[in-house]
């Protein structure tokens, strides 16, 4: 198990905010702690429609010269790089904390391999006790329903892909990124306060702020070496929806889970006064795992 959480941490390390919803729509009871692990993979159509054989060639071919032409090749290798920062083809891993704060309030941390997460959840509808300690009406498929809020932040950079390598070395690529996520979570408990899991669906909102920039040393139009693009600011919205399973005993649970987000993502400044428009479809498959930490002074 520890194998397979380095080896998910090292192919995770481009770090991207967690997307993958697999809470449920009840929250952490009050005292109690879940901890959870996260294996999920982003699978966006916007790098992938950037990343074809051509702009490969084009990367392999720019970082083996000293001096780099303006083209249309280089543009073509400024949009797959956006396209990567803004919602990367790679897996993605997160461990998880959370805490009951009061009956229906819970918050928690995830550590993304680069990215910092802070969320909180506020439940609307169902009781709010414990396999051990039922609420009021609890039964096999209540229905419990919440709101969430999730803020993450990180230092953006490339995927370490061979092609994504040789556009940061001819382009200089830097970028950063804040990620504000929003789920509506509807779900129907298998037994009493969910003691062996619960089917859980729902809406996400979502809202991201990204800061980018070129420095590239070697690139030139005709004989004047084309300058840097200062830091520009952007931000988009993401719709989706979301599905996950909860299977378990008290305890220990397993949950695989998988959302669909559409986001356009706006029109970016490029190098030599270019520009390139984005958008696209993102899935967001996921297996989770969760212990639950019983309040025990109760």
């Amino acid at each position: 198990m520890l194998a397979f959480l380095a080896a998910s941490a090292l192919l995770a390390g481009s770090c991207t905010a967690p997307r993958a919803i697999v809470a449920t729509g009840k929250v952490t009871p009050q005292g109690e702690f879940r901890v959870g692990y996260n294996q999920g993979f982003n699978l966006a159509t916007a790098p992938l429609d950037k990343a074809g054989s051509a702009v490969k060639a084009a990367a392999s071919q720019a970082a083996s010269q000293d001096r780099v032409d303006y083209s249309e090749a280089t543009t073509q290798l400024q949009a797959a790089a956006l396209a990567y920062i803004l919602d990367p083809v790679q897996p993605t891993a997160d461990l998880s904390i959370r805490y009951g704060i009061v009956p229906r309030l819970d918050a928690g941390y995830k550590y993304a391999f680069g990215s910092h997460v802070f969320d909180a959840q506020y439940q609307l509808l169902g009781p709010t006790g414990t396999p051990e300690n039922p609420g009021q009406g609890a039964a096999s498929g209540t229905t419990y329903a919440s709101i969430g809020l999730q803020f993450a932040t990180q230092r953006a950079k490339l995927p370490s892909i061979p092609f994504l390598s040789d556009i940061n070395s001819v382009l200089n690529f830097r970028a950063n990124r804040n990620d504000l996520l929003i789920p509506l979570t509807f779900s129907q408990s298998f037994g009493p306060e969910e003691e062996i899991g619960a089917i859980s669906y729902g809406l996400v909102y979502a809202h991201s702020w990204v800061s980018y920039g070129f420095a590239p040393e070697k690139i030139y139009n005709g004989a004047v070496k084309v300058p840097e693009l200062p830091l520009q600011s952007r931000n988009f919205s993401s719709f989706g929806g979301f599905v996950n399973l909860k299977l378990g005993y008290r305890y220990f649970y397993v949950i695989p889970a998988v959302s669909l987000f559409y986001q356009n993502y706006g029109n970016y400044a490029l190098l030599n006064g270019q520009s390139t428009s984005l958008s696209g479809i993102t899935v967001v498959p996921s297996l989770g795992f969760q212990l639950r930490i019983p309040n025990f002074t109760k």
